[in-house]
């Protein structure tokens, strides 16, 4: 039988390219979205599901155990950006970005979790970022979000041994997709202290995105992982300084690495 795979945020951007190729290898695939009627051309199944609110996700779960009566895998990959001065971000700007990034793959885990002990086996795999590795400017919410459940994910494999599922983070670097325009952009206020810097912060997270690489990299990325036998606990895809990054914060003074930081965003 086909394995299921259940994809949040699988509607655009890499969910989707995640779940177009793993079609084409044999894998029955669901999608989600909060407007699932937008898709109506969608290779794919789409499913009504909002990871903020836990009514949504128990219910596509149980739409997809009514036609599959299994889940083998779950991409948790629905996830919000944000940008801004931290000190100029709203409150509730900043917790909702949490329920997005963060407490929503936890309550998605904890709906299919059941369905997967039952079964005596399971893959997780939680969509994080390269942003979550270091506290980058004018995007540390969302670098704070996205290393919270990276180690969220550490805590929860020791958990799940028992139980033969297996969990692992997948951080992508920037890839050519809409998640920009999906963004919250704290607004550029005219007397701010750091609308300069600001300014130029967000040209440059932009460019990034707009020269990104091509998701494809993230699907066969994906593939490679829920046909491993064994995935390690961590994997980063994207352009190889990217990914160097994260290996120069590991060996350089912190002073140091915060130095390289600034001077890549002209601070």
């Amino acid at each position: 039988m086909s394995k299921v795979v259940l994809i949040t945020g699988g509607s655009s951007g890499i969910g989707k390219s995640i779940g177009e190729y793993l079609q084409t290898k044999n894998y029955k695939v669901y999608g989600t979205s909060r407007n699932p009627n937008n898709y109506p051309d969608s290779k794919f199944p789409i499913i009504a599901l909002d990871v903020t609110k836990v009514e949504t996700i128990s219910s596509c779960i149980e739409k997809i155990l009514s036609h599959e009566s299994k889940i083998d895998v779950l991409i948790n990959n629905a996830g919000a950006g944000i940008t801004g001065p931290i000190e100029e971000i709203p409150d509730a700007e900043i917790k909702r970005n949490f329920e997005t990034n963060f407490f929503g793959p936890i309550n998605v885990i904890k709906a299919v979790l059941p369905t997967m002990r039952e079964q005596n086996s399971g893959l997780i795999v939680n969509i994080t970022s390269i942003a979550g590795y270091m506290g980058l400017p004018y995007r540390g919410i969302y670098s704070a979000s996205k290393g919270a459940l990276e180690l969220l994910t550490e805590a929860f494999r020791m958990e799940l041994k028992d139980f033969n599922i297996e969990m692992t983070n997948v951080a992508p670097g920037d890839f050519a997709t809409n998640i920009a325009a999906g963004r919250y952009h704290a607004p550029v206020l005219g007397n701010s202290p750091y609308k300069e810097k600001y300014c130029n912060t967000l040209k440059t997270m932009d460019d990034h995105v707009d020269s990104g690489g091509d998701p494809q990299e993230m699907a066969d990325a994906i593939l490679k992982i829920i046909e491993t036998n064994n995935p390690k606990i961590h994997y980063k895809v994207g352009a190889f300084m990217q990914k160097f990054s994260i290996v120069l914060k590991r060996i350089l003074p912190d002073k140091a690495y915060e130095k390289l930081l600034m001077n890549h965003y002209k601070l």
